[in-house]
């Protein structure tokens, strides 16, 4: 298929990725979820899962390959300008707080998950056949060691927005380790891609080009960004073309160096300058990103992903020992961790079941797994479930705690902890 043939072809795949979007979204919402929930689902289900599995050809017919990579671009887009919004969302004050509790939190939360990743890998390597033929079953446990270990940072800055828990201390805590926790998880990830290279030279361009980046942003690019929103004579389209341009610019350093886009646009919304000249400018870019091309990022994992392959007893039994083994590694080292440190019991509770949520970051990783050819279709698929599973299970989780603890405290003072995020 030509370029010219490819655009309409693309035209139509984005109608029904946003048409079907918006029907699950709804439905996700009146369930307790978040929208972005409602967006993975809709990826699955176009899908082989579902609309490959009853209607192949259809399939075929609206996402043949050449559609298939501009999807990819499209989704692309939406996830550097996601990313570029949950750095702005994040506050490096909430690092200063719990410091204790933060450093301990991130340390078990990534230690544990990785320790079991491991041990899970070699089981099903040896009992589920999820190797791909030709990588290293080191690297292989290597990978599914950090998938485990990542938190959906963005979907859970969202959930803690939506819910109204940024002002708590254990929704702030959450934000400072989820944070923390990916920033080690994406350095992690570059280290296995290194290992599947065979040589440490990704890895030394990795942390080498991400010190020069965090210098260069800090030093140059946030300065010149903030003298644009200061000055009242560059118009709010002038502002948006700036913020475009170092967005992109960013994301493609970052790319090249090995830390992928999502790390660069991050960072910039990190160090981006706060006020009103900014708000009005994401006040324009993230509807786009968010609405429109974030959900081809969704369709085009989606597409990658069979479900039909756990009709296999042993690979639907190892995707349950997955779920099992992310949630202790995850939500239970935290948990402890923070109890560790001295938070009560139902903020450290709490703290565990928000970085629990693997959600977009895990996508994001299992992607590039796949595009390096780390990752079999058996593996993508479980390791898509335990995303899946740990995102749903999110919200409900927080709501019963917040219904458990509201009888709890029915007839003395309400804690902290229950003043806000009622659902």
């Amino acid at each position: 298929m030509s370029a010219v043939e490819a655009a309409p072809a693309f035209f139509l795949a984005a109608v029904v990725i946003l048409v079907a979007c918006r029907a699950v979204n709804a439905l996700a919402v009146r369930l307790g979820q978040p929208p972005v929930v409602g967006e993975m689902v809709t990826g699955v289900l176009l899908g082989p899962s579902l609309l490959g599995l009853l209607l192949p050809g259809v399939q075929e017919w609206l996402f043949p390959d050449s559609v298939r990579t501009l999807l990819y671009l499209g989704g692309q887009i939406g996830l550097v300008i996601y990313m570029f919004g949950a750095g702005y969302e994040f506050r490096l004050s909430a690092l200063k707080e719990g410091r204790k509790t933060v450093a301990a939190v991130s340390a078990a939360g990534t230690v544990v998950p990785l320790a079991l990743g491991v041990g899970v890998s070699v089981l099903g390597a040896n009992w589920a056949g999820i190797l791909k033929p030709g990588v290293s079953p080191v690297v292989s446990a290597a990978f599914v060691a950090v998938a485990l270990a990542i938190t959906a940072f963005p979907m859970m800055a969202r959930i803690i927005t939506e819910r109204g828990l940024g002002s708590t201390r254990f929704g702030s805590l959450a934000l400072a380790c989820g944070a923390l926790d990916d920033v080690l998880a994406w350095i992690l990830l570059a280290v296995v891609l290194g290992m599947h290279a065979g040589t440490a030279g990704p890895i030394a361009t990795a942390i080498g080009g991400g010190v020069l980046f965090v210098l260069l942003v800090w030093l140059v690019v946030r300065r010149i960004v903030a003298r644009v929103m200061d000055n009242p004579r560059v118009s709010v389209d002038q502002r948006m073309l700036v913020t475009a341009m170092f967005l992109f610019g960013a994301a493609w350093f970052t790319d090249v160096i090995g830390l992928y886009a999502v790390f660069g646009a991050f960072m910039l919304g990190l160090v981006f300058p706060r006020g009103e000249a900014a708000d009005a400018v994401l006040a324009r870019i993230m509807p786009v990103g968010r609405v429109v091309f974030l959900p081809l990022f969704f369709t085009y994992s989606g597409l990658n992903t069979r479900f039909a392959l756990l009709a296999d007893p042993k690979l639907l039994m190892f995707a349950l020992v997955c779920i099992a083994v992310a949630v202790v590694g995850k939500l239970g080292a935290s948990w402890g961790a923070a109890r560790l440190t001295g938070e009560p019991q139902p903020v450290a509770l709490r703290i565990g079941v928000l970085v629990n949520a693997r959600g977009l970051m895990q996508l994001v990783a299992l992607n590039v797994g796949l595009s390096a050819g780390i990752v079999s279709p058996a593996l993508f698929t479980v390791l898509v479930l335990v995303a899946l599973v740990t995102t749903i299970m999110t919200s409900p989780v927080l709501g019963w705690l917040d219904k458990r603890d509201a009888r709890r405290y029915a007839d003395g003072e309400m804690p902290e902890f229950l003043l806000t995020g009622r659902s």
